[in-house]
């Protein structure tokens, strides 16, 4: 896959989210069959492909980025895909690839409105809602070789959850500063307006920070 051209405006984990403007990276390996030569036409594990305006790239593995060279970088909905091991690499490298005075906005669902909702809720399902609203119950599981390619192609559950506490620290220790909880919208910068979808909000952790 050829090497993606720079960009001041940078998006990892976007999905088919690929607005002009932005440079988006996504790690699916659906994806990357999709791009093969020839094979990859034949590729239809999704209702749709990918737009052609993202390109495959893993914030866990290090995105094909100089350092310091993103002045606004957006993830949504990706961090709680990855274990507590690779987001502090993936903090990490989001901290390397913005560049001084950048900003980096971030949404995830948010662990602790999803605790809140449990603990006030009285009825015999309020503990299978909350396994299924954080994606960290199984309900059941087939045993055969559609299921483990679904699994494998996929990526779609959650491996660890967070609250703005816990995140902000994470943030912190890998280097950014001026963390703050951000609304959709919030930034002051029309340029996000163009990557946020105001949906992915929803009973949600957003979160703001930069780079000195």
């Amino acid at each position: 896959m050829p090497r993606p051209r720079t960009s001041r405006l940078v998006q990892y984990g976007c999905g088919w989210s690929a607005p002009d403007g932005w440079l988006n990276f996504d790690a699916s390996l659906t994806l990357r069959l999709e791009r093969l030569p020839l094979i990859g036409r034949f590729v239809c594990k999704n209702a749709r492909r990918f737009p052609t305006n993202v390109f495959y790239g893993d914030i866990v593995r290090g995105l094909p980025l100089t350092d310091s060279s993103v002045e606004k970088l957006y993830c949504s909905h990706i961090l709680e895909h990855l274990s507590l091991d690779e987001c502090r690499t993936a903090l990490r490298e989001s901290f390397r690839v913005l560049a001084p005075g950048g900003t980096f906005r971030l949404v995830l669902p948010d662990l602790e409105v999803a605790i809140e909702e449990y603990r006030s809720a009285a009825d015999s399902q309020a503990a299978h809602r909350f396994l299924e609203s954080t994606m960290l119950g199984t309900p059941s599981r087939e045993k055969n070789l559609r299921a483990f390619l679904i699994n494998w192609l996929g990526g779609s559950k959650h491996h660890w959850m967070w609250d703005y506490k816990g995140l902000k620290a994470e943030l912190e220790t890998a280097g950014f500063v001026r963390v703050r909880r951000a609304a959709f919208g919030d930034s002051g910068d029309p340029t996000f307006a163009t990557v946020e979808d105001e949906e992915r909000w929803d009973r949600s952790l957003g979160i703001e920070c930069g780079k000195d």
